[in-house]
């Protein structure tokens, strides 16, 4: 079920949120920066990421685009790996594989540099599938101005749900 955060809890999220707000900025997506960092369970760093195009490669920014455009079976309308897709292979190619089972992932989004709190349910099941197959313990954001953690498997089947 998800969790509205408080006191220590709340306080130790929002300097990872931080953290997670400073990775964004290098996101190259002019649709929306996201940026991300999985925490293990002793506190250490095991991954960030950021949405960009594969390789950073900017020439193959297509985010002007409208979601209209792109064919109908096209499941991820954006040109960009996603932060939480970024954020996990980092910790894989740092060898954090084994660390990742109950590790915990923050995420932010910006608008124009500024942190903004999300109004939607969570919606993607490519990084939702993602954290529950790597065993991810939780999943921290901001949501209609509150800082707020899921559980990875309740993320997984809300973001199942808003697809109806």
């Amino acid at each position: 079920m998800m969790e509205y955060l408080k006191g220590v809890s709340k306080e130790m999220a929002l300097g990872f949120l931080e953290l997670a707000h400073t990775v964004a900025r290098d996101a190259a997506c002019s649709r929306a920066k996201c940026g991300v960092v999985i925490v293990g369970g002793d506190g250490s760093l095991l991954g960030s990421g950021f949405n960009s195009p594969a390789g950073n490669d900017e020439s193959e920014r297509r985010c002007e685009r409208k979601k209209s455009e792109y064919h109908e079976k096209v499941t991820d309308k954006t040109c960009c790996i996603h932060a939480e897709q970024r954020a996990i292979m980092d910790a894989l190619i740092a060898g954090n594989v084994k660390r990742l089972e109950g590790s915990i992932m923050y995420f932010v989004r910006l608008d124009d540099g500024v942190v903004i709190s999300d109004e939607r349910e969570p919606y993607c099941t490519i990084c939702s599938k993602m954290m529950v197959e790597f065993g991810l313990g939780a999943f921290v954001r901001y949501f209609k101005g509150e800082v707020v953690s899921y559980d990875v498997r309740e993320y997984n089947r809300i973001s199942f749900d808003y697809h109806g």
